[in-house]
């Protein structure tokens, strides 16, 4: 082994520990006992799971802060897909005249810090009676996410040869058939990859759901975490708190871990030609 493999080696490795030892320690943290909850052991000793318990309580309503999360993400990654995928293959496909301005536009609009419209956002929400809705965290959400998606299935559209659709109408197929019979299957890694990483956005937002909704029922799971709070007023509940954060993030890292192979085919095929 070369003397540069090995440090690359080393690199890695020290890349891949700086990212995992937080969630190392979340996860440690979280199987401790709430006695032993600044304990800077390595493992827990005993390993608990009264944080997983307490983060499930009848009282907590956590079970249903995920289900708030997954509607508000499930619904804001299906729209973005929809809409993403059309404005992108029209953009991609279509001839206009300032098509370059207007997909400049698009990604202009992620650039946005989210914390400058939420003011706004409250305003317009409060006067439509849309706080407290489902709706008042997807849709701001979808107006982050949208840019992205467009912009990367756009350049994922263009390398999809167009003599492939051509081929499929001159067998008899509609414009809109091809697109559904071709071009879609063809572009399947690159629309996976957008919904996955839409999805992940939208399961992670935090901003937008503490500001739009104040009632438990109706908060995500990222709130509910920040809103947890001790048996007594001054009480810091590290270890409920890491034992929310190991429920809210395995599922993410899992369904990473799964479809890791897709997702990085879906990121590198749209700039081969």
């Amino acid at each position: 082994m070369t003397a540069g493999n090995t440090l690359r080696r080393a690199g890695i490795a020290a890349v891949a520990a700086y990212c995992l030892i937080p969630f190392y320690w979340m996860v440690v943290s979280a199987f401790r006992r709430p006695q032993d909850q600044f304990d800077n052991t390595p493992l827990p000793a005993p390993w608990s799971p009264e944080n997983l318990a307490a983060v499930f309580g009848p009282d907590v309503g956590f079970g249903r802060s995920l289900l708030n999360s997954v509607v508000v993400a499930g619904t804001t990654t299906l729209l973005t897909l929809v809409v993403g995928v059309l404005s992108a293959y029209a953009l991609a496909r279509l001839r206009f005249r300032l098509k370059n301005v207007v997909l400049g536009v698009v990604i202009a609009t992620s650039m946005f810090p989210g914390i400058s419209l939420i003011v706004p956002l409250l305003k317009l929400f409060t006067g439509i009676s849309w706080i407290n809705t489902y709706q008042a965290m997807i849709l701001p959400s979808l107006s982050f996410a949208l840019p992205l998606a467009v912009w990367n299935l756009t350049m994922f559209f263009r390398q999809l040869p167009f003599e492939l659709e051509q081929a499929a109408m001159v067998d008899g197929c509609s414009r809109g058939q091809a697109f559904r019979k071709v071009v879609i299957p063809l572009a399947a890694p690159g629309v996976f990859t957008t919904a996955i990483i839409t999805f992940i956005a939208a399961w992670n937002e935090f901003i937008i759901a503490l500001s739009m909704v104040n009632e438990k029922e109706m908060q995500t799971a990222t709130v509910a975490v920040s809103k947890f709070t001790g048996a007594y007023g001054f009480d810091q509940p590290f270890g409920t708190q890491m034992a929310a954060g190991v429920v809210v993030t395995v599922p993410l890292v899992v369904v990473v871990l799964v479809f890791q192979r897709r997702i990085i085919a879906g990121l590198t095929s749209g700039g081969v030609k």
